[in-house]
């Protein structure tokens, strides 16, 4: 009898282990936020023109074991309408079940939006109630299902931002689904755990014009358990071009100079705005950390920042940037989701050459980007392949090609 009950226990614990994987990799968003040795990035499997094409469960495991190789340790999603998300948490835990070494963490995205968003007339003062509850209770449901890899969830996806005027919502809105997600941590329904926030462009935060700044605001950045906010240098090259455009240019300099000191210049601006966003974070809460929870670049544009307009898009400039991003936001211990693994065609599915559609580090069948040409080198990818094809680098590999893509910023013209 009593090895009969030793057998059950011993199977009770296996089970129990199986399907919350090992203990010693089930870390809290405390432990890796902010944390350099848990690199962060934003990840959408999507491989078709449209998000009606979702990814299989086969697929994005092919995907997770390329962003584990490359050491990437957490990652974001994005919305809870599609079952992309929900299917990634299931092959991330099949995975798991086969392989104790597999470390993954996922901030789950709930989409946020107005009410009539994405018409000709959004009603930016109202939300859309019952597709809001929807996100957030899928949300809770897969915090709940999946404990041991939903550690963050994000209530809306630069929801709050001026801008984006076909969905965004005063912050009084986001900061009432905070405050439910809250409750639900303090009555046990979500792991004690378990980190809130919202993931919302610079200015949202308060790091930008004196419009943004409110007590609802304030209320919110005292209510989450963290600042995860977007900085794109990328697309100021065209909006706010006076950190990129020269103001003269000599031939004779070394281009791959110029363009160095154009994409420092990059990276200052954009930890101008972090610290804009710090300054009025830590005014209202002291103890509140800011993390970026999205920035990136692109690599092709047939648009604003391609070729005749910012010169911006290019993949040996993206190289710089992500090995330049990443190395800043480790010496000041910063977390950055950055934008994206791999290319995604649906963002801009009318135009194949549009810039949101090649922000990823890999291209859609898999090649390998310049930041990770060295990678190819060291074998980091070797038997691991995306849509049956072996991981290669782009350009073949060739850098006096991959130059020849790549173009001087603008020169500044003053108009007298």
């Amino acid at each position: 009898m009593k090895k009969i009950r030793f057998f059950i226990i011993t199977s009770f614990l296996l089970v129990s282990c199986s399907e919350s994987g090992d203990l010693s990799m089930n870390k809290s968003a405390k432990e890796f936020i902010g944390n350099p040795e848990y690199p962060a990035i934003s990840y959408g499997g999507y491989r078709a023109k449209s998000r009606q094409e979702q990814p299989s469960i086969n697929e994005i495991k092919e995907d997770l074991y390329i962003m584990h190789a490359q050491g990437f340790r957490v990652f974001r999603t994005y919305d809870l309408h599609h079952p992309f998300a929900e299917n990634t948490l299931k092959a991330i835990r099949e995975i798991k079940q086969v392989d104790n070494n597999f470390e993954m963490y996922v901030m789950l995205g709930a989409w946020i939006q107005s009410k009539d968003a994405f018409t000709e007339k959004p009603i930016n003062s109202k939300e859309d109630y019952e597709g809001n509850k929807f996100e957030i209770n899928e949300a809770i449901r897969l915090a709940q299902e999946y404990p041991e890899i939903v550690k963050i969830i994000a209530v809306g996806n630069e929801a709050m931002v001026h801008w984006a005027w076909g969905y965004w919502l005063p912050p009084k809105f986001i900061l009432g689904w905070v405050k439910y997600l809250q409750a639900l941590k303090a009555r046990g329904e979500l792991n004690s755990d378990i980190w809130i926030t919202s993931s919302d462009n610079f200015a949202s935060w308060g790091g930008g014009s004196a419009d943004y700044h409110n007590e609802d605001l304030n209320e919110l950045i005292r209510s989450v358990d963290f600042i995860s906010m977007h900085t794109y240098a990328f697309h100021d090259t065209h909006y706010n071009p006076s950190f990129w455009n020269l103001d003269e240019y000599d031939e004779n300099q070394d281009k791959k100079k110029v363009i160095h000191d154009a994409m420092q210049r990059a990276i200052d601006y954009e930890m101008n705005q972090f610290e804009s966003v710090q300054n009025y974070v830590h005014k209202i809460d002291p103890s509140k950390e800011v993390h970026i929870g999205e920035t990136g670049w692109s690599s092709v544009a047939s648009d604003l920042y391609g070729y005749e307009g910012s010169e911006a898009a290019d993949e040996y400039k993206l190289g710089l940037y992500f090995k330049m991003i990443t190395s800043e936001c480790e010496s000041r211990m910063i977390t950055c989701f950055y934008f994206s693994a791999f290319d995604e065609p649906w963002k801009d599915s009318s135009n194949e050459n549009g810039s949101e559609n090649h922000f990823g580090l890999f291209t859609v069948d898999g090649k390998a980007k310049f930041p990770l040409w060295d990678k190819v080198d060291d074998g980091v990818f070797d038997n691991l392949s995306r849509g049956g094809n072996p991981i290669v680098k782009t350009f073949n590999g060739d850098l006096e090609a991959l130059l020849e893509t790549s173009n001087i910023p603008p020169i500044t013209i003053n108009e007298e």
